[in-house]
């Protein structure tokens, strides 16, 4: 039986003031799984009208305060992981033992890192060429913040920004997907559980006419924003002059040197490209292989794919379940066609999956000899496909990595240190990875695009969540 959703607004769960409904089905079954309403005009304004109380509260509180309350929440987060975790599952399509509960489970501890850090977010005293004055900086919250999320990782994205923006005393209205909402607002009961200010949090699913209403919006101070580069840019051009976090496409490139541990290397290559079914930012998109080390890399990425199992993500064996919309399905296949038809070679994989409940479930695909002016490497693909591309040399597979204009997270795999720092130096990417997979991610990492690229800016720490206020005395003469 479907789950008939409500809204998070002002801390109380609502049906909203609309008239209409999103109906979603699961990308696992094809079964009808929710419903959710969607929000009106007058439920926009007030959920800002909300947050904009609960931040002018919570401004005035230590950082001590906010980070108990940011305990609070990680500490009733635990229970219910497992829970949410099987939500996840069902609505997004990961693999509810390799990966979603990892995933519920990391989500929460942005709050528990965000206590800490807010407790030594400390300003300084700057010198002055008056004797009489003094001076020193304070970090004060921002205010409100519209987050739009996206459905890859709709419980862990919307808590890299709930999470610092709470400890910092900012309120937040998050707008996900309406097609991967459940688990978010199951989780969301631990915030009213935790006693977070009400309207310090809300939650309002809804695609892209709710997000709009929302960045647009007069009462809103800044916007954090995860997703495609398309989408972002139409966010900049309509958001006005606020604050904002732009965090978007990726198509990482991995480069295999001809000293790399050739094993290693592939196998981080595969799971990279496989993980999350490939939608991901920082997947491995793009396989940049030394000619020398090329045959000896195929022969091992095609080993290491025999480990990819796709299936019920719900069984113990899965590691990769189905692709979560029929649009990145469609991309996925447009770009396998059109790097066939520019003379790649298919060596593992290649199409959709017959004889599962929806025509989501993808094969992992290795391509090989992927032309560089093809769809699948200059475009963010989102599935689960490596492309094996060629360089003659060092110089050469740096052009290749850097002729795009996405530049999220990158990889190199070297047995050398000077060499590990030569790509560093000239890969233009928000992270550099040495010897591991592009998917290699920590909570706490500063994270973000590299300028003059169309990924974005801001690297997603707690000081990105305030304003650096300057405060000067002027004492009297003694």
């Amino acid at each position: 039986m479907a789950e008939y959703l409500k809204l998070l607004i002002a801390g109380e769960w609502t049906e909203g003031s609309g008239d209409d409904h999103y109906e979603v089905c699961s990308p696992v079954t094809g079964e009808h799984i929710y419903s959710v309403p969607k929000a009106s005009a007058a439920d926009i304004d007030r959920a800002v009208a909300a947050a904009r109380e609960a931040t002018e509260e919570m401004r005035h509180w230590t950082a001590f305060e906010r980070a108990e309350m940011c305990l609070r929440v990680y500490e009733l987060w635990q229970e219910r992981i497992e829970d949410v975790a099987r939500i996840l599952t069902l609505e997004q399509g990961k693999p509810f033992h390799a990966e979603a509960i990892d995933d519920v489970a990391e989500s929460g501890d942005y709050f528990q890192i965000a206590a800490e850090d807010v407790k030594r977010l400390s300003g300084e005293v700057i010198p002055t060429t008056e004797r009489t004055r003094r001076m020193f900086t304070v970090h004060r919250p921002v205010g409100v913040w519209a987050a739009i999320t996206p459905w890859n990782f709709p419980v862990m994205i919307p808590m890299e920004y709930v999470g610092p923006g709470l400890a910092t005393g900012n309120a937040l209205v998050v707008k996900p997907p309406e097609f991967t909402c459940w688990a978010l607002l199951e989780m969301a009961k631990v915030f009213v559980e935790a006693g977070v200010p009400k309207g310090a949090i809300s939650i309002i699913p809804g695609g892209g006419d709710i997000g709009e209403a929302l960045v647009t919006h007069d009462g809103v101070d800044a916007v954090g924003f995860t997703g495609s580069s398309e989408t972002g840019r139409r966010i900049v051009s309509v958001m006005g002059l606020k604050r904002s976090i732009m965090e978007m496409s990726g198509n990482g490139p991995t480069i295999v040197t001809a000293d790399a541990d050739i094993a290693k290397a592939a196998e981080a290559a595969v799971y990279g490209a496989y993980y999350n079914a490939g939608q991901v930012c920082v997947a491995t998109e793009r396989l940049i292989v030394l000619d020398e080390v090329h045959d000896q890399f195929v022969e091992a990425a095609v080993r290491a794919a025999e480990e990819v199992r796709l299936g019920d993500p719900f069984e113990e064996s899965t590691n990769m379940g189905p692709l979560n919309n029929a649009p990145v399905a469609e991309k996925m296949d447009r770009h396998l066609a059109d790097a066939v038809e520019r003379g790649a070679e298919v060596l593992v994989g290649g199409g959709r999956a017959e004889g599962f409940p929806t025509d989501l479930y993808y094969r992992f695909t290795i391509l090989d000899r992927v032309p560089e002016d093809s769809l699948v490497s200059q475009e963010e693909s989102f599935g689960p496909v490596l492309p094996i591309l060629g360089a003659r040399d060092d110089e050469e597979a740096v052009g290749v990595a850097n002729r795009t204009r996405l530049g999220l997270q990158a990889a190199v795999f070297t047995n050398d240190l000077t060499k590990a720092f030569y790509y560093a130096d000239r890969i233009r990417s928000g992270t550099v990875i040495v010897n591991d997979s592009t998917d290699t991610w920590e909570t706490f990492q500063p994270f973000g695009g590299a300028a003059g690229t169309d990924t974005g800016w801001g690297r997603q720490r707690i000081e990105e969540f305030c304003d650096l206020q300057t405060i000067v005395f002027s004492l009297r003469e003694e």
